[in-house]
């Protein structure tokens, strides 16, 4: 489990490509301004490929979370010169490589045998979406993804899907 690691940032850095859809290098763009949270509610802005931005609603999870975040941001070095929400130890912005870094150890942390990337935590929420049949826009929103086409691969079938589907077809006598 991710709860398990007992870091607020690298916390926050492993949820945001689960449930927001961000890709690593959207996450460690974010900058303390585009997190914007009410008593209730949440949105992050993120900018993706292209200069491009969306704004994604904060699941209340990761909203727990980034609210632990902000509140131990602070006390970094040089936090106040920083607009960067993510950090390293130095105080500059955290770069996607080590973003990376801090996911594998996070994964490794919470017991994950299959090797956990920031890529593969951004897709199981949009394959979870699809099979549970969300609207392609809405998730191709949600992903920040420009065309309806690159969604649709997460709608591929599988075996166990086409067998399924197999099943369903009925005989008629």
């Amino acid at each position: 489990m991710v709860e398990a690691h007992l870091s607020p940032r690298d916390r926050c850095i492993a949820l945001i490509p689960y449930y927001a859809g961000a890709r690593i290098s959207e996450v460690v763009r974010l900058d303390t301004g585009d997190v914007q949270m009410s008593a209730r509610k949440g949105r992050l802005r993120l900018y993706g490929k292209g200069g491009k931005f969306w704004e994604v609603d904060i699941h209340p999870k990761l909203r727990t979370e980034l609210q632990l975040w902000l509140d131990e941001r602070p006390d970094w070095p040089h936090s106040g010169d920083n607009r960067a929400l993510f950090l390293n130890a130095k105080g500059g912005r955290l770069t996607a490589h080590a973003a990376g870094g801090i996911i594998a150890t996070v994964a490794q942390t919470a017991g994950l045998d299959d090797p956990t990337t920031a890529h593969v935590l951004r897709h199981m929420p949009a394959t979870t979406l699809v099979r549970g049949k969300t609207d392609l826009v809405l998730i191709a929103e949600i992903l920040g993804h420009a065309r309806l086409e690159t969604t649709r691969r997460y709608s591929l079938s599988s075996d166990k899907g086409k067998e399924d589907a197999l099943k369903l077809i009925t005989i008629d006598r």
